[in-house]
């Protein structure tokens, strides 16, 4: 027993330490000038025979490759190719679960309910083979997001190469992550209830405990003395605008409750995460400003009675009704984190604008997620964080990377993945 017991930890060992993430990248040391290729700056723009140029981290020239500017540095030959800002991954525990079957490598969920002192950032693991896995596709930042519980905790933004935690911050603690309850849910047919949909119980007695908690989070914000509560302590944030309330709701009337209930308590920014029948009440978020993070677009429709490519167009929906939205894959693995410019692609595939899909991953989750000074689009000033592919990042067959860039540092594009790949394919080339 004891022999099978060391043979099973050091499996788990092997597995973390065997192929271990590249070297994060230095510092820019010189100038570097990608000529010639097609930008997408992720604002809605394109430029054509582009020349971006970039030092020190930093954006110096985005314009045109014809106009009479010397090239800096390094020069890189961009025609033929696509440049693109660094693809922003919200809500996700990127970096907090290596192995769900192993405890020790999951950190996403702690236990309590209502818990928003818990941070993720300092749980995150920079060396993950997971976030390591998002760079070949371009996706170069991500919001690091605790999971479960009513209220699952602080989330962090960081950028996908680093040695540690500290390193990787790019905005820390930015948000309070709120799972609103559901006024139906489904039966429970192996305790013999009815199976489909049917009320919740327990929605008004959940309702009520949000509200108490809010109401007292508040309450705490104004007290000149009293004990130190870190749950209402955490909770701040959210009332003084330094923070964000991201809520997580689907149904109408969960949207309209969530909403109205933290305006009511003091919240001064809501996003909504999710959204699945938000385009129903468009002019209620419209008339509170509310942006939304929509679920991954590769799903079924929740509903029977709903139109097949619901999921589909969703993001459409809402963009054409006003909405500032972005994409996040939902409660997919967050190994499928890496598909998030295939999910704008989809969307494309319903009539919508390529660059205004491509801006739901790039420059609208940057303005929601509160990093669109530095992060998003490309544009003189901002970080150097952004790719070159040889054809449409959009399209699984033309996302091809042969360059990537995160605050001017030139990316390693192997990852354990690619390194199996590579040994495969020779194995059974050679047949």
């Amino acid at each position: 027993m004891k022999k099978l017991i060391y043979t099973l930890v050091l499996a788990v060992a092997t597995l973390f330490t065997g192929t271990a993430q590249q070297t994060p990248a230095p510092l820019q040391e010189g100038a570097i000038s990608i000529d010639g290729a097609t930008a997408h700056l992720g604002n809605g723009e394109v430029l054509e025979n582009a020349l971006i140029m970039f030092e020190e981290g930093k954006l110096t020239f985005v314009g045109s490759a014809m106009t009479k500017i010397a090239r800096k540095g390094t020069v890189i030959k961009g025609k033929g190719k696509h440049v693109y800002p660094g693809i922003i991954a919200p809500c996700k525990a990127l970096g907090l679960t290596e192995v769900n079957a192993v405890r020790a490598s999951n950190d996403q969920d702690e236990i309590g309910e209502l818990i928003p002192h818990v941070r993720s950032l300092i749980a995150y693991n920079a060396e993950s083979q997971v976030v390591e896995s998002m760079r070949p596709n371009g996706v170069l930042l991500g919001q690091v997001t605790p999971q479960g519980g009513r209220i699952s905790g602080t989330s962090s933004i960081v950028q996908f190469d680093a040695w540690n935690w500290e390193d990787a911050a790019v905005k820390a603690d930015d948000g309070i992550h709120m799972h609103w309850p559901n006024s139906f849910r489904r039966g429970r047919w192996w305790m013999g209830e009815p199976r489909g949909y049917q009320p919740n119980k327990d929605y008004a007695k959940q309702l009520d405990e949000i509200q108490s908690f809010l109401k007292n989070a508040a309450a705490y914000g104004t007290a000149s003395n009293g004990e130190l509560n870190p749950a209402f302590l955490a909770m701040q944030g959210v009332f003084n605008g330094s923070q964000k309330l991201y809520l997580y709701a689907d149904g109408e009337k969960e949207i309209i409750d969530a909403i109205t209930t933290a305006k009511d308590h003091g919240v001064q920014e809501v996003v909504l995460v999710g959204g699945y029948h938000a385009y129903k009440i468009t002019d209620f978020l419209k008339e509170h400003k509310i942006p939304v993070l929509v679920q991954f677009t590769h799903n079924l429709p929740a509903l029977d009675d709903e139109d097949y490519d619901l999921p589909y167009k969703l993001p459409k929906l809402l963009s054409d009704a006003g909405i500032l939205v972005a994409i996040q894959n939902g409660s997919t693995s967050n190994f499928q984190t890496r598909n998030l410019p295939f999910y704008a692609g989809q969307v494309v595939g319903q009539g919508l604008d390529k660059e205004k899909a491509l801006q739901m991953i790039t420059g609208n989750s940057a303005q929601i997620l509160g990093i669109a000074d530095n992060y998003g689009t490309l544009e003189v000033g901002k970080s150097a964080t952004l790719f070159i592919s040889k054809g449409d990042a959009l399209d699984m067959r033309g996302n091809q990377l042969t360059h990537a860039f995160i605050n001017g540092r030139t990316l390693s594009l192997e990852t354990h993945q690619t390194e199996l790949w590579k040994r495969y394919m020779g194995k059974y080339e050679g047949k």
